[in-house]
């Protein structure tokens, strides 16, 4: 017996995902303070009432759109690195390499995120989601050492934060020596 997915909860689900997306977009252009139902529902062209009817107000939004930063971001480090620790690496490069994307061609989306992400420390109930990207890596990877994997964390927070104030952003080159540094056996 063939089950069918409920089409309406799949495009729902993909209207929701659109509305995120275009969140960050309009956090990426005129910042946290940019985001309203109008600019986002303008930014995905769905009318307004869609992104009333998906999110009541804009801290579900805003928590949405945490959530998505933090499980995309925690994703995408844990596979960079399982793929490099599959061929016999430590990942050191790897992650070099999606910290010189993240500066150099995606900076104007490490900035909207890491705008989202310090509203927490304003914004008592964004904090949850804000400290969602500590607890998906920490379930991904399930470590030994969780001092040693909070460090590798804020030492990557650290570097994304310098090298979106640098005017130049960091090569993956000047990046991987202080990477290999994080990612050293303790």
């Amino acid at each position: 017996m063939r089950v069918q997915r409920d089409g309406r909860k799949a495009r729902g689900e993909r209207r929701r995902h659109d509305i995120v997306e275009a969140t960050l977009r309009v956090i990426e252009r005129d910042g946290v303070a940019g985001v309203t139902h109008r600019t986002v529902a303008a930014e995905a062209g769905v009318p307004t009432t869609s992104t009333t009817y998906h999110f009541a107000n804009l801290d579900e939004l805003l928590i949405a759109t945490l959530i998505s930063c933090a499980q995309d971001m925690a994703t995408e480090v844990y596979w960079t690195i399982d793929r490099a620790r599959s061929r016999g690496s430590l990942g050191a490069a790897e992650v070099a390499g999606l910290l010189a994307e993240a500066l150099g061609p995606r900076r104007g989306r490490t900035m909207a995120e890491y705008e989202l992400y310090l509203l927490a420390a304003r914004r008592p109930e964004l904090r949850p989601a804000a400290r969602r990207w500590l607890d998906v890596l920490t379930s991904m990877v399930r470590p030994d050492d969780l001092v040693a994997l909070r460090a590798f964390l804020a030492g990557i927070d650290g570097l994304l934060i310098q090298g979106l104030i640098d005017d130049e952003p960091p090569t993956a080159e000047e990046l991987k020596p202080v990477v290999e540094y994080l990612l050293r056996p303790h």
